[in-house]
């Protein structure tokens, strides 16, 4: 299925959690965030949120630079 990730189309495969495609696309959970649809998922549950077609997700993580 088709979702959108930080403004570009993404498939995925069915039943995606939250969780699973942050674990897949890398980095320390514990310094992202991850928005669905333009409402933050708390992280205690990606792993029950499960993506569906046409979600719009933005995955966060802070950068330092000046």
């Amino acid at each position: 299925m088709q979702v959108t990730v930080n403004g570009v189309a993404t498939d995925v495969a069915e039943d995606t959690s939250v969780a699973a495609l942050v674990a897949e696309r890398g980095g320390r959970h514990d310094r992202i965030a991850v928005a669905r649809n333009g409402d933050v998922v708390p992280r205690s549950g990606w792993a029950a949120t499960r993506l569906a077609p046409g979600d719009d997700l933005e995955i966060l993580a802070p950068t330092a630079g000046g």
